[in-house]
């Protein structure tokens, strides 16, 4: 019954990623940290929560039979465990909502049983929303409605930009905008390493080459100008930059981020199955 539900939100998994999440609904208001509780074997992870004002236990059933929105936070491999304990307690009024890549709509409802026309709705966020700037995609189920939309967008909205997306196009966004950060950070580490190799300090190289990153993200961010125009517009012809795009052309690293993208578009349908 409805009025059984004492709690909001339930995190099933309490990492890194839940964590941003529960930051970022609890700092923008969105349910406060009473309303919220979080189930994780670790004693240390249930710390963390317990440090935010979170109720945390060690059982996920006991977290996700009394709250109204039900937040899959656990690894893809760990999913069909995860699903099984949950089956035994989910009722229908309770909307299901998942953050494990590859895993999808259909899958959940499969595992839960056919009990219930199960309302879910499948996310894809990013570790930026750790600190209130991560991408998030999210697509419903077949069952799920317009206002559970709405729920789930204005929880991931507290630290993120939010893009509805069909979910045959989610194994992409995991590709593109979830492991996207990783893609970033690669870049950087090995600008910072190839400065200190030009004789400048390893502090020097991380402030100049993060600053860097950080100033073109907001030209990105706030500019008229597509990325291309942006590039062309540093790239004079027979400068410096022309010589660093001549090696980078010959290498086709082009071509090899967009396999690169495809082979982790191809990695998320294989979780799912």
């Amino acid at each position: 019954m409805q009025h059984d539900l004492q709690y909001q939100l339930a995190f099933i998994g309490a990492g890194n990623m839940a964590e941003a999440i529960a930051k970022g609904v609890i700092g923008n208001g969105v349910f406060r940290a009473d309303q919220i509780i979080a189930a994780d074997p670790s004693p240390a992870r249930l710390l963390v929560f317990g440090e935010l004002g979170i109720k945390a236990v060690p059982d996920n059933r006991a977290a996700a039979e009394s709250a109204r929105i039900v937040l899959l936070c656990t690894k893809p491999q760990m999913m069909p465990g995860a699903l099984g304990d949950l089956r035994e307690v989910l009722r229908g009024e309770q909307l299901v909502v998942t953050i494990a890549a590859g895993i999808s709509t259909g899958y959940i409802e499969r595992q839960l049983g056919d009990g219930h026309q199960w309302r879910i709705v499948r996310v894809m966020p990013n570790t930026p929303m750790l600190y209130g700037a991560g991408a998030t995609a999210i697509c419903p189920g077949p069952h799920a409605t317009a206002d559970d939309l709405q729920s789930v967008r204005k929880l991931f909205a507290a630290a993120s930009t939010v893009v509805d997306v069909d979910e045959q196009h989610m194994d992409a966004v995991t590709a593109v905008s979830g492991s996207g950060p990783a893609y970033f950070f690669y870049l950087v580490e090995h600008m910072i390493e190839a400065a200190v190799q030009l004789g400048l300090s390893p502090a020097q190289s991380k402030q100049l080459v993060v600053q860097t990153a950080v100033g073109a993200a907001r030209m990105l961010s706030e500019s008229n100008d597509s990325p291309q125009e942006l590039r062309t517009k540093v790239t004079s012809p027979g400068g410096t930059t022309q010589a660093a795009f001549d090696v980078i052309t010959a290498a086709n690293v082009g071509a090899t981020i967009q396999q690169a993208i495809a082979a982790a578009q191809k990695r998320g349908r294989e979780l799912g199955k």
